[in-house]
């Protein structure tokens, strides 16, 4: 699930060649080739390596769907965190206690942060996907949705073959080319590769130390602060300013507390800068994010995963169970594209009319609710689209 702008969050320069994609395959593979020879890789090497590659049209149509993305947080965080998946990362921290150790030393990441990943990327590892991880790659470079994104990850990919540490024809992942327990791409694999196990070797798929210790490095590497927090629930008050929610603004926590918001785990930390969000609106769960908050984005750009990853973490670390409130009710798909294209008509840069409440469309919200009147809580309803 990790959909990354690996163009922004590790400095790889679009190739000037992304514009090939499309057309026909066999001529995109060869031109790939082409490429790829011209970047110093023996053309014997080349061959061996794009033998085998083939179009998937299953990639494309597991790209295309967002349906789970189009649910809110309460109900996607209880699709994903079950007492099973809470007991097993109980156990996990028991079994690589010394690889935890060793994460908190060397990088500062706290245990729950990286069993939230293992947990919701491969289920602890038993499911890291059935996917040709080359065939994945190429199609979606093929394909004209995002080849700027895919496209460093075939070259990646090659670069591991040549060391042997990528077979072609058997390395599996995820439909988006990810490999192993927490799911990274190949330049990440590059970057970010760990031997844990001091084998010689880095396994993402068969060494949990190797693919604990490469993701906390990765972390570390997309600029997580070490020993901080990330995510903590709070109280707010009623008549808190509600425009000055959500990740756009920010403020010291101790300022947040001096407006009236309290924590329900643990102590505010004071000083560090951090934002109030409200998944669903001042009625519902509410949170302080910290600048390690951000970082979950680097991972995967989906609003609603990052919040229940990052509020799995602190669960798994033994911080209560969030307190629902009673949000007004959301919009479903249909009607939250029905919104986009108010909003849009309305000059508000929403992004794709994709019906998620993503990023865009929060803040296109928000502002039309201030622009309206209305309490700035970024939380679309019937009310408002009826308004609109």
């Amino acid at each position: 699930m990790r959909i990354l702008s690996l163009v922004a969050a590790i400095g790889l320069a679009p190739l000037a060649a992304h514009a090939n994609c499309g057309g026909s395959f066999d001529s995109f593979v060869k031109n790939m080739k082409a490429e790829a020879i011209a970047l110093g890789h023996g053309a014997t090497s080349v061959d061996r390596f794009f033998a085998t590659v083939k179009p998937d049209q299953k990639v494309i149509d597991a790209d295309r769907r967002q349906g789970v993305f189009q649910l809110n947080f309460t109900e996607f965080s209880r699709r994903l965190i079950s007492r099973s998946r809470l007991n097993t990362g109980a156990a996990k921290v028991q079994e690589f206690e010394s690889t935890f150790k060793r994460i908190i030393d060397d990088y500062g990441v706290s245990p729950g942060v990286l069993l939230a990943f293992w947990a919701f990327e491969t289920d602890y590892g038993s499911f890291q996907g059935d996917f040709n991880t080359l065939n994945a790659l190429v199609t979606l470079a093929h394909d004209c949705r995002r080849p700027e994104l895919f496209r460093p990850q075939v070259f990646a990919a090659l670069k591991l073959f040549e060391r042997g540490d990528f077979d072609p024809v058997n390395t599996t992942g995820a439909w988006a080319g990810e490999i192993g327990m927490v799911q990274m791409l190949p330049q990440d694999i590059l970057d970010n590769g760990v031997d844990g196990d001091g084998d010689g070797k880095i396994s993402l798929k068969t060494s949990a130390p190797d693919a604990l210790l490469s993701g906390a490095k990765m972390l570390s590497h997309l600029g997580w602060h070490p020993h901080e927090p990330w995510l903590q629930e709070v109280s707010v008050p009623d008549n808190l300013d509600w425009s000055q929610t959500g990740l756009r603004t920010t403020r010291p926590a101790s300022e947040w507390a001096a407006l009236g918001v309290t924590s329900l785990d643990g102590k505010i930390a004071g000083p560090l800068p951090a934002s109030i969000i409200l998944p669903q609106g001042r009625k519902g769960p509410a949170f302080l994010a910290y600048p390690n908050f951000n970082v979950y984005f680097e991972w995967n750009q989906s609003f609603t995963y990052v919040l229940t990853a990052a509020y799995f973490a602190n669960r798994l670390q033994g911080s209560p169970i969030f307190t629902p409130g009673n949000p007004d009710p959301g919009l479903n798909g249909a009607e939250m594209k029905q919104l986009q294209r108010k909003l849009s008509d309305r000059g508000y840069d929403v992004g794709k009319i994709d019906g998620i409440l993503g990023a865009g469309t929060r803040a296109a919200v928000q502002a039309v609710q201030a622009e309206l009147g209305l309490p700035a809580d970024a939380w679309p309803t019937k009310a408002l689209l009826s308004r609109l």
